[in-house]
């Protein structure tokens, strides 16, 4: 290992999630939410690999996502939709980057950037049917649709898509999934009565949980996120045969032996109970290893699951070896599919309370992603893409 730590990142893991979430979606598109560095994952080779696998489309949250994409040489359609004052719309129009308007303020704005650039918007206007987040409320959504249909009369812009975002899909029988699905169905309405849902609207609703338990909420396209990084969007329900695709590894950069009543690591939280050995991590929150794993969460360290011993530092955190052996430079596993021992990234999850979102998105900038295609999942031989 060139580096002390690497998030390895499984191509071919990716692929077969894309494939599978295809084949779930019974006949939609599907577009692959590649935004926060594609999860953690790496912005460009993960929306290569989505690509590959069969997604017609990508989603970014911030223009600036979608113009590193194309900067990476990445031709598929992109849509935009978190967008605040001041972001590159003329850049991203010349990009020919989809964009989604919530409210006519932001309308104007894409008219603006349209006009100057002698570019058509290609708009999705975005319905708040429950999430009370992004997305117009259905009371001024008539007025949403009236203004777009306007500039696209002039040749302005075009719509090309209707969309929304469930809040509670991940929670089975939730009964805001229910009422979001008839507000959604209500904007549908009223956006057909005013002309802005002709044939070529993509209606776009279902994230990862709709994806794998919503058929009904499918409809053009769906926009899986986690669920394609191989981390089930409802782990109650199961892995629904999704395959982790990060597994992350460090090299062990010391191990000494301490005895007996030895504090470990600031504030002394952890206290040796015996004489034992001691290694070193060198990962730390800095690198997105949160510190509230002090004595929380495991790692496999000379073929057995360790606690983190003491408090998670900035660079680095300490494992206790007992009387087992390892040796500096010898590979610590933090997490993985769990195909070799290693805790899963659900394991993290759970033990720190909170979704494995949170945890891959963590995983900051010194922490090279080294790009692989396992040739097999029992063994977990590798090779560099």
């Amino acid at each position: 290992m060139a580096t002390p730590a690497q998030a390895r990142v499984d191509l071919a893991a990716i692929r077969h999630n894309v494939a599978l979430l295809k084949e779930r979606a019974g006949g939609a598109e599907l577009m692959g939410a590649v935004k926060a560095d594609a999860y953690g994952h790496g912005l460009v080779p993960a929306a290569e690999a989505v690509i590959e696998a069969g997604a017609s489309r990508l989603g970014t949250a911030f223009v600036r996502e979608a113009l590193e994409l194309r900067a990476g040489g990445v031709t598929a359609p992109i849509l935009s939709w978190l967008i605040t004052p001041g972001e590159p719309l003329d850049e991203a129009l010349d990009a020919d980057i989809e964009l989604s308007a919530s409210d006519t303020g932001l309308l104007g704005e894409i008219e603006a950037a349209a006009r100057r650039t002698g570019r058509t918007a290609r708009l999705h206007l975005e319905a708040d049917t429950g999430m009370s987040r992004g997305g117009s409320p259905l009371a001024a959504w008539q007025g949403l649709l009236d203004g777009a249909l306007k500039l696209q009369a002039e040749g302005v812009v075009e719509i090309v898509g209707l969309w929304s975002h469930f809040a509670c899909a991940d929670i089975p029988g939730h009964p805001s999934i229910e009422q979001q699905q008839e507000a959604y169905r209500t904007a549908l309405k009223l956006a057909e009565r005013a002309g802005a849902a002709g044939s070529h609207v993509i209606r776009h609703l279902a994230n990862s949980a709709a994806t794998v338990t919503l058929p009904e909420a499918r409809y053009d396209l769906v926009r899986p996120g986690i669920a394609m990084y191989g981390l089930s969007p409802i782990p109650e329900l199961g892995d629904f045969g999704l395959r982790p695709a990060m597994t992350l590894v460090a090299q062990a950069g010391l191990v000494k032996r301490v005895p007996e009543g030895s504090g470990v690591s600031y504030a002394h939280l952890y206290v040796t109970d015996r004489e034992t050995t001691l290694g070193l991590v060198p990962l730390g929150y800095a690198d997105g290893i949160l510190r509230h794993a002090t004595g929380r969460a495991e790692v496999l360290a000379g073929g057995r699951r360790r606690l983190i011993a003491g408090r998670v530092c900035m660079d680095q955190f300490m494992i206790d070896l007992g009387d087992d052996a390892l040796s500096a430079g010898d590979e610590v596993v933090l997490f993985g599919p769990g195909d070799g021992g290693e805790p899963t990234v659900q394991e993290w999850a759970d033990n720190l309370g909170t979704i494995t979102h949170e945890i891959v998105t963590r995983i900051g900038s010194r922490v090279p992603r080294v790009y692989e295609h396992r040739r097999s999942q029992s063994t977990g031989t590798s090779r560099r893409a």
